[in-house]
Order: C-alpha cells, then structure tokens, then sequence
C-alpha cells in the first residue's frame, strides 16, 4: 500500500482475528490529515496490530509538506521565493532543521540559560515599534512576572498612538502580568537580520530567509508544517483502543501550539494544550516503541484522560515546543477541584471520599529507557514528563535534560503510586525559577495558601485528609539529580505521601514544603542539604540516614513540636553552628554527626563511600553509581551525563535594578529580621528580584503585639520598597509618621499593616553616622548621644515591654 491510512483500513478486517504486522519501508510519508485509530482497529492480547518501520529511523511520519521554490535574491543576505496562494507557514525547515522567524532580540546560542536565548525590555516598545510597517501577525513571547513559566500573544497591529496591541496571555494559572525585561518578538519582516531566519507575508504570498553562507540553497529540501496531531487513537473508557504498537518510526512537522495553551491544570501554575504530536484518549495497551520524535511544535505524546498500560519505550523525544510525555486526567475526576492558585476549599464542607470519583485519568502507564532533552524550545513551562490527575505511573532508566522547565513534574497528589527510578535528570529550570529538576506539588482539597491555620487545624482533627487525593505513596529511587537554577528534587506547596531514597542529588538538594508523610532516607546530597521551606506540626514526614554537605536551615515553620523528624545525618562540610541550632531549638539531629564521608572518586561521579566511612554509622549504605539515566545502547552512546565538578551555575539574566548591600540579622521590637538570601524567596512565593526581610517573631513580643507574626516577610514600608534589612531600616530612619505601614507577604498573599510607633524610641546621633550606642537610653525623642565606633555588639538588643534592653544597640542613620 501506499499510505498508513490504506494500510490501517486493510487491517481492520483481520483486527483481533489474527495478529498483523505492517511493514513499513523507509521514506518520508507526508500525511494529508491526522491518522486515526479507533475501536475498531484493535487487536488483542494473543493477536496484537503492529505498525513497524522495517528500519528503525528509516521510516518518517511527517505532518508537514515540502515546498518546490525558485529563490531570487532580495537584499543584504536575504533571498525570496513565491509560495502557493492560501499557504501559512508558522514552521520553516530547511534540510530538515527548524529555522528561525524573524525576531528581535537576535537568538543567542550561548545563552542557554537567559529567557529566551535573547530577551529585552524594549521588544515591543513604541520606540521599536516605529520601524515596523504592519507587525500584525507577529507574537510576543514574555516570562512570568515571577518566572514561573511564560506568556504568549498574538500582535493585532498599532494604535492610533504607535503603540502595540496584541491579544493573549493565557498560558500561565497564575496571571501576574508578564516580566518587565525578559520579552522576545518574531514574525516581524522588518527584524529580518541573522543567518537561519524568515518571514512569510501570507499577503503577497512571499517567503524571505537568510541562509547561512555554507548552505547551498537552490537544492535545499524546504518543508513546512500543516498538522497539529499526526496519530491519534480515539476511544473511550467503555469502547477502548486496545493493544496497537508503533515502533520505529521518525515523527516530524508538529505544528506549535502555544496560543491554544489555555486549559487551566487544576491550582497549578501550568495551563496546557490537550494534544501532541501522538494524541491519546480512551486505550487499553498502545505502545510507542524505539520512536525519535524530532523538533515537534507542541507537546510529543499525550496520553488524555482513560488511558491503561500505556508504554512508551526506547523513544528519543528531543527540541520539542512544550512537553515530552504527558499524562493528563479530566479534572471532572476529581472531587472538589479547584484552579485558580488562591481559591479554598471550605474544609468542613468537602467530600470526604478517599479517591477518584471517576475512571477518566490515566494510569500503570510507563516511560521506559528514553532520551528526552531540549524540552520546552516555544513554550516556557514543560517538563520531559509530565504527570497529573494520574495514578501509577512509572519513569525509569530515563535521561532528561536542557529544559526550560522541570525535568519530571507531578502535578497534584491526585492520585499518586508513581515510581521514578534509575534516571538521570540535569541541566533543568533553564530559563524559570523556583522549580526543581524533580518537581511537584499537592494543592489537592485538603491544601489551602493560609496552611499554618486552616490547614493544619483540619488535619490535626482528621489525620487523613491529605491522603483523600494522594492516596498512594510515589517513590522516588536510584536516580540523579542535578538542578542549577533551584532543587534537585523539589516537593512544593502540600506534595504528600513521598518514600525518596538512594539518590544522588548534585546541585540543589532537597526542598520540603506543607506536606505530609515524606520520608527521604539513604541519599547523598552535594554541595547543599534539605532546604525546609514551611512545616506542619504532625506531619509524619523522617529525613534521616543521609550524607549531606550542610545541615537544614529551616526557613518558615509552623509550631513543630515533634523530635527526631531530621535526625542521624552525615554532614560533611563547616556545620557546627547549624547543627547545634538545629538540636537547641528544634531537638532535631542529636544523633547525627560531621565528617569526612570518604567518597569513592567524586571527580568522575562516583559518590559511593569507602570502606571504613564515618557515613556507615548512621546507617547509610552504598547503591549503585554506574544504573542511571537510558540503556538502549543506540541512545546510551548519544546521550550526556551531568557535571560532577563543584563550580558556581551560570548566571541567569536578572533585573538591572540596583538594590542595597544585604545586611546581617537585625532586631526590631523585638522580632528577628533578616535579609533573604539564595533561593529563600521560593519559601513566600515571591520574586527574587522584590527581595524581602524575613521575620521570626516571639510569641509576646512588640512585634506580635502590633499584628506580625512568625513567617511574615515585608517588602515596603510607607510606599517604599524595602528588599534587605539595610533598606527597612534606611526607610525606617527617614519617617516621621506616627505609624508605619508595611507590606507585608503573608501566605503568599500581600496586606497592609499598620504599626503605631508609640514603643519605638528614636534618637539622634551626634556624630550622624551608624555605630552602636551603649544602653539603656532615656526613652525620649530628640536625645542626642554619640555613636560608639565598636563594630559588634557584645551585650543585649531587645525591647523589654517598651524599654530599651541593657548592652549595646546599634545605630542605623538616626535610628537605634
């Protein structure tokens, strides 16, 4: 036959009778429309339908057309070609790599970790704009305000004004507005000026391209793309599509589909597109076996609500627009769904019916021996696999890196059972933030942003609650971890009921936060240690029998009362002080100990300890270092592996603005204050560029008693913005006001705060410069002393009902 569309209505006739196998030769097969596999076409257990290439990589499914074009030169580098009349094109290949649409900034190579390989504040300023003759049909391509995932429009033309209008914006579940500097254009004719772009003006029928020097250009293949989905298998959960195989084939020519990324994902930041280049709904037993889906526009398979035993295996997904492999449920399968970020259950109202209440999710599906990497090359928040409102699903002896995003994200503890194992999984959260190589979250009914009070209130009166949705434990195993730009496995905002062990983490260790029954045992942990963002009390969660390169610094933390949650740890850099904090305070690592761990060759990788370690001691024991990442020989040979070395990640683009020199812990009325550092900032959900003081504050003390509390982070007083403790208190000392008014980040939510001054005691300094003064001083505005030129303070910096304390205060501008 000539088509798989032939082939596949030749078969239905034997379907489920015999098995049939379809050989398929080598060739480019451009499909005319999507294949469809129905009911219909199913075989069976004993008589399974196999499409096969004969050659594996030799057959290629292709949802584009090729292009037979005469080109004349234009002008400066560039040459044009007439098009058929009524053609779009949205994706150029030439000798069947995917070139570039005209865009400002230009691509950048080496900038693998900045927005968009080129980003500017300016792209589609009204200054910029005033060279563009018609920019309608152009887009605009943003990071999140927060960088959690990206932004996408479509250009409408200009206003009377000059300025852009476009229309979009609906990709990310938590709209803040896109990112001030990180911004791209393309599809504008008029910034047509790099090797390997072009522009099509559909008007005139005309396609414009740069070539590079060395192509020749004239016996080019030239293909474009015309389908979104190439296969898909349509059924249902009553009428499945059962046991068909497709295995080696090339996928190319996937049309993008970033502007119809809406669909909101639950509570999650992600909003999605249902749909791949191999689309999935209603199976029983598809196999997707030794595949290369090469440089597709949206997402590569998507395995779409009632899926069973979907196997993915020995497949190389590479330069995809969105995700690798999604599976995704029907949100109508869970009870009291939610999705946007700040909505709340009332949980005294909620079903409290364990499960699913329907069968319309996936599940015991498998991504096996797979090579995924350059995930996410359109749109901004991806993951080389992607699971949520799916149970038991399993992702072993896989390799995933360079992604924008996540390299593994499970979305929802709704409803858990997945085991990641064996894999390799680095050079991830690219060009986002606050991500991890592992990430996840569990906004499931139980979960609410006000979790220190609702939520731990309901949980101590039912125990249960978080497990209604992650019913069953996901395990986490033998695999390595390497984030450069957040955690290596990072259990986010209520993800519950996890067993992690025998990992090795390289990069950013391991973040805890408002969950429940987490248990991570027997990992080792490079150059960082478990990062506790914000605790329940009774949380039921164990962190022991690991090596670790530093003690746990916690960050916000409800009442824990339980001890021996972090216990019996190997740290193996300066830890003394954090150790100690840790027993006095929290009663947590009294049994662990410092060292050297001996590790077995750490230049070349192997984190395994010698005979003899220290580490033994604690019970840990060695796994192996030579299982991670993808087998299949073929895909083993071309696949990377992660840097062992200790070196600083390259740096992301940031914010140009100036902030003020961080300062130490400082105390105000009595509350610790403290300058947020490194990734802290992922702890109150806000920017890294707004920045913050952090606050531990006494039950009892002025503080408490004017309405902070323990946990808060400010970020303005009277209007200004404060990012650092060396900012408050520089504002501090140039108000007047009776009272002040911060803002304050509460719960990942931002109220105002009013603080009458009536207790604070402000004094001139004679000398006007910072130092400390001794005390106590009369408690009256207006006394001038001169400030002592110690550099410490070596006695006591509280206030005491209103009353400076005795000691040596320190003096901040006019303030002590």
């Amino acid at each position: 036959m000539a088509t798989l569309a032939q082939a596949r209505d030749i078969v239905r006739s034997h379907a489920g009778k015999a098995p049939v196998t379809v050989h398929v030769a080598d060739g480019v097969y451009y499909l005319p429309e999507t294949l469809v596999f129905t009911p219909e076409d199913s075989g069976s257990a004993a008589k399974p339908v196999i499409y096969k290439a004969l050659n594996e990589g030799g057959a290629v499914l292709s949802g584009g057309s090729i292009l037979d074009l005469s080109w004349t030169v234009y002008r400066d580098g560039i040459y044009q070609a007439t098009t058929p009349q009524g053609v779009t094109i949205d994706q150029l290949f030439i000798n069947g790599r995917n070139q570039r649409m005209a865009r400002y900034p230009n691509y950048d190579a080496s900038q693998k970790a900045v927005a968009y390989q080129g980003a500017s504040a300016d792209a589609f300023s009204k200054e910029r704009a005033a060279g563009w003759e018609d920019p309608t049909g152009g887009y605009i391509h943003a990071m999140h305000r927060g960088q959690w995932g990206g932004y996408h429009y479509r250009i409408t033309g200009k206003d009377a004004e000059g300025e852009v209008t476009y229309e979009g914006g609906w990709q990310n579940n938590r709209k803040m507005g896109m990112h001030d500097e990180f911004r791209m254009v393309e599809n504008i004719f008029e910034e047509l000026d790099a090797e390997g772009e072009w522009y099509h003006n559909a008007k005139t029928s005309t396609l414009y391209y740069m070539p590079p020097a060395d192509l020749d250009l004239g016996s080019a293949t030239v293909e474009i793309v015309r389908l979104r989905h190439l296969v898909e298998f349509k059924g249902s959960e009553t009428t499945p599509v059962k046991h068909i195989t497709l295995q080696g084939f090339v996928v190319r020519h996937a049309a993008r589909t970033f502007m119809d990324t809406k669909e909101q994902l639950l509570r999650s930041d992600w909003a999605i597109y249902r749909g791949g280049a191999f689309m999935l709904t209603g199976t029983e037993d598809i196999s997707i076996l030794d595949s290369e889906f090469d440089q597709v526009g949206g997402n590569a398979i998507f395995v779409n609500n009632y899926n069973r035993r979907t196997m993915v295996k020995g497949c190389h997904i590479h330069d995809t627009g969105a995700s690798g492999v999604c599976f995704i449920g029907d949100p109508d399968a869970v009870r009291n769904p939610l999705f946007e970020y700040s909505e709340k259950n009332d949980l005294a109202t909620i079903d409290r019916t364990p499960g699913p209440k329907t069968n319309n999710y996936p599940s015991l599906g498998v991504v096996e021996d797979c090579l995924i990497h350059g995930i996410g090359r359109t749109e901004r928040q991806p993951a080389g696999v992607v699971i949520d409102m799916a149970m038991e699903i399993t992702v072993r002896d896989c390799s995933i890196y360079d992604t924008a995003r996540a390299g593994i994200n499970i979305g929802d503890g709704a409803w858990g059972g997945h085991l990641i194992e064996r894999c390799d999984v680095f050079d991830t959260v690219l060009e986002t933030h606050d991500h991890g190589s592992f990430n996840s979250w569990g906004r499931d009914r139980y979960w609410r942003s006000d979790h220190l009070t609702a939520s731990q209130e309901a949980v101590d009166q039912d125990p249960s609650l978080p497990f209604l949705d992650a019913m069953k434990t996901t395990v986490i195993r033998d695999s390595r971890w390497r984030c450069e730009h957040g955690w290596d496995i990072d259990l986010d905002d209520g993800s519950s009921n996890y067993d992690i062990y025998n990992n090795l983490m390289l990069s950013g260790g391991l973040k805890l936060r408002e969950g429940f029954r987490r248990r991570a045992w027997n990992n080792i942990v490079i150059n960082n240690g478990l990062s506790s963002h914000v605790w329940f009390n009774n949380s039921n969660d164990m962190v022991e029998s690991n090596i670790m390169a530093r003690a746990n610094a916690p960050y916000i933390r409800g009442e824990v009362t339980v001890d021996g949650l972090v216990d019996r740890n190997f740290y193996y850099q300066s830890n003394e002080a954090a150790l100690q904090k840790n027993r006095e305070q929290h009663n947590w690592d009294v049994n662990s100990i410092l060292g050297d761990p001996l590790f077995v060759d750490p230049d070349n990788g192997d984190f395994s300890v010698k005979e003899g370690s220290p580490a033994f001691a604690v019970g840990f024991k060695n796994f192996p270092m030579d299982q991670f990442g993808v087998k299949k020989p073929s895909l083993k040979g071309i696949a990377r592996i992660p840097s062992f070395q200790k070196k600083a990640p390259k740096p992301r683009a940031t914010s140009k603005k100036a902030t003020p020199a961080v300062d130490t812990v400082k105390t105000w009325l009595g509350a610790e204050l403290r300058s947020l550092k490194g990734e802290e900032y992922s702890a109150f959900g806000t920017r890294k560029e707004d920045g913050g003081i952090a606050l531990r504050v006494p039950s009892g003390s002025l503080a408490a008693k004017a309405g902070l509390q323990d946990g808060d982070l400010i970020q303005g007083l009277d209007g200004k913005a404060v990012s650092n403790v060396g900012a408050f208190f520089k504002a501090l000392s140039e108000t007047n006001a009776t009272s002040l008014t911060l803002k304050v980040v509460r719960n990942q939510q931002q109220l105002e705060l009013t603080v009458k001054r009536n207790s604070i005691v402000q004094i001139e300094t004679a000398s006007g410069t910072s130092g400390f003064v001794k005390l106590p001083i009369p408690a009256a505005s207006g006394k001038s002393v001169t400030a002592n030129p110690r550099t410490s303070n070596d006695g006591i910096e509280t206030l005491v009902d209103g009353q400076l304390g005795q000691g040596y205060g320190p003096v901040f501008g006019n303030s002590v």
